[in-house]
């Protein structure tokens, strides 16, 4: 799972409630600490194992932008409850979730989607289905069809744990091991539990059943025209950077290799991954027609 590194939240950062026809959903929301919001908001999501607060270390410089930027908990992820009917969380249903928050977040205006791991399929579904403008889609640490190597045998093996053993049992026996021969400091592994076990259990297990069955849609999303960009880190273990980087070629795509990365680009190096995302916004921003109002 994504690790943050601290939990704190900088200035100009604090928790929202998204409200939608579909509910109500848990949120970061950034906004600039000086100056005004001039320039289209962003909307970030999350991968499986992930939440909000996996972009913790990056919102504030995103804000400073000049921009709204928000990073939700997905249906059944941390913060945001979810039902026990697994067809809510196939990608096509999440992805549809993503479009009613981002006709929240954007009020009208297109809005920039970043998607990191498996929050990179949902919000394809998402850019594909037509329903929502969005100013631009970035691909962070995901690929183009179903996980791969160490990180697809983790999730399978969460589709079967997860049933059979419910999440207190998993965390005890996967998830904190790791955090602990990790190194993970006390506060955070305190986080990281209370945060699994706050998962929807059947949401958790059909969001890693999703994440490696997913199939591949590059040719459908390359006939959707939005600005995308492919970002990655250099040593990333799910997708491996070959082949994001050749989904990025078959896209007509930008591609951004992060130095020192992993799969968690925002976490292990925010700066970068930071100033990357605003120049291609404002990029992306330069090229459309429309300007937004200042507010």
């Amino acid at each position: 799972m994504s690790t943050p590194r601290f939990l704190t939240l900088p200035p100009g950062v604090a928790p929202q409630k998204i409200e939608t026809p579909q509910g109500a959903f848990a949120a970061l929301e950034a906004l600039p600490v000086s100056g005004v919001v001039e320039r289209w908001p962003a909307l970030l999501v999350p991968g499986v194992t992930g939440s909000k607060e996996d972009f913790i270390a990056i919102l504030q410089t995103l804000a400073q932008s000049g921009r709204r930027v928000v990073a939700v908990d997905l249906r059944g992820q941390y913060e945001t409850p979810g039902p026990d009917d697994p067809a809510a969380y196939t990608c096509a249903a999440l992805g549809a979730d993503i479009d009613l928050l981002a006709q929240e977040v954007g009020g009208g205006q297109p809005i920039h989607l970043v998607g990191h791991s498996f929050g990179g399929l949902v919000g394809r579904e998402a850019v594909i289905d037509g329903r929502t403008r969005f100013a631009s889609f970035t691909l962070m640490g995901s690929g183009p069809a179903g996980i791969v190597g160490r990180r697809e045998q983790h999730s399978r093996t969460l589709m079967k744990e997860i049933p059979a053993q419910g999440l207190e049992q998993v965390w005890h026996s996967r998830f904190e091991p790791e955090a602990l021969i990790a190194g993970v400091p006390d506060d955070i592994i305190a986080f990281l539990r209370k945060r699994l076990l706050a998962n929807s259990a059947t949401g958790l297990a059909c969001m890693a059943e999703q994440v490696v069955t997913m199939h591949d849609r590059t040719d459908e999303l390359r006939q959707i025209e939005v600005s995308t960009l492919v970002l990655y880190g250099e040593r990333d273990d799910g997708w491996p950077p070959e082949l994001q980087s050749e989904m990025a070629a078959a896209l007509g795509a930008e591609s951004v290799v992060v130095p020192g990365a992993v799969h968690s680009p925002a976490v292990e190096a925010p700066e970068t991954t930071a100033a990357a995302l605003v120049r291609f916004w404002n990029e992306a921003e330069s090229h459309l027609d429309t300007r937004p109002a200042v507010r």
